[in-house]
């Protein structure tokens, strides 16, 4: 039962991970032509484990004139909103924390059992 907590909890720690390096990849990129964001997404794996889907975000971003050696051209810009982005980095943060405190917890209950027995 103790080790299914933890292997979930563990889990869980890699999505959130992989959740921040996807919003740290998109905030270093939120001024480069034509980047498209990613989300990540959880989804239930086997014994409770959490399983983390990384999907690319194809809408367009915003389109400005831009004046190059041949004239004007329109540029797509990235499709990054920091408005999103750092809220997001924030619930990931707490998220993460409140993982870590289950693992401190589950690491607690074991040593109270040891010593219920010994």
């Amino acid at each position: 039962m103790i080790s299914s907590g933890i292997n979930s909890t563990l889990s869980a720690l890699q999505g959130f991970q992989k959740k921040q390096e996807s919003i740290a990849n998109n905030v270093a990129n939120v001024n480069t032509d034509e980047f498209k964001k990613t989300r990540v997404t959880f989804y239930e794996g086997e014994n409770g484990t959490v399983t983390p889907h990384v999907e690319k975000i194809e809408t367009p971003g915003s389109q400005v004139y831009e004046q190059t050696a041949e004239g004007s051209t329109v540029v797509e810009k990235s499709n990054v909103d920091l408005v999103e982005e750092i809220p997001q980095a924030m619930i990931n943060k707490r998220n993460f924390q409140a993982n870590i405190k289950m693992l401190q917890i589950g690491d607690e209950m074991t040593g109270y059992l040891i010593d219920m027995i010994t």
